[in-house]
């Protein structure tokens, strides 16, 4: 598994956490950054995760507004939450990360959907994600 992935992994678990439990993200991000203190071997994938957890919560508003946009029909709050933190992954690595291809970024959330949501959540995520990559 790349560094990435497990990155992406490790943005999953903060933004979930974060919303799940209804803590602010900074203060997780923070006590990710805590525990990355004394894990160097993970420094890889702490660094991009990191990185992708700040961008989220930098462009938040916007990451909601194009996943509402383009969600057809679905609200934020009816998605499960593991859907709405890789939506807000994929979305900030498609529209303001330009190291990563689009078609990576939506591979990717697809890929942890299977993994970690509902049968349903890797069609939805990619559904959701190409039709923004599409419009910007």
């Amino acid at each position: 598994m790349s560094a990435r992935t497990k990155a992406r992994k490790r943005a999953l678990d903060i933004l979930f956490q974060s919303d799940v439990r209804g803590d602010a993200l900074p203060t997780v991000l923070a006590a990710e950054a805590k525990r990355a203190a004394n894990e160097p071997a993970r420094e890889a994938s702490w660094l991009y995760a990191r990185e992708i957890v700040d961008g989220v919560i930098d462009n938040q508003g916007e990451i909601d507004e194009l996943i509402t946009t383009y969600s057809k029909d679905w609200s934020l709050a009816r998605m499960p939450a593991v859907d709405r933190a890789l939506l807000r992954i994929g979305v900030w690595e498609i529209v303001y990360n330009d190291e990563v291809p689009t078609a990576v970024a939506i591979d990717e959330a697809v890929e942890l959907a299977k993994e970690f949501s509902t049968d349903e959540s890797g069609a939805f995520v990619h559904g959701v994600l190409a039709r923004i990559s599409r419009a910007g």
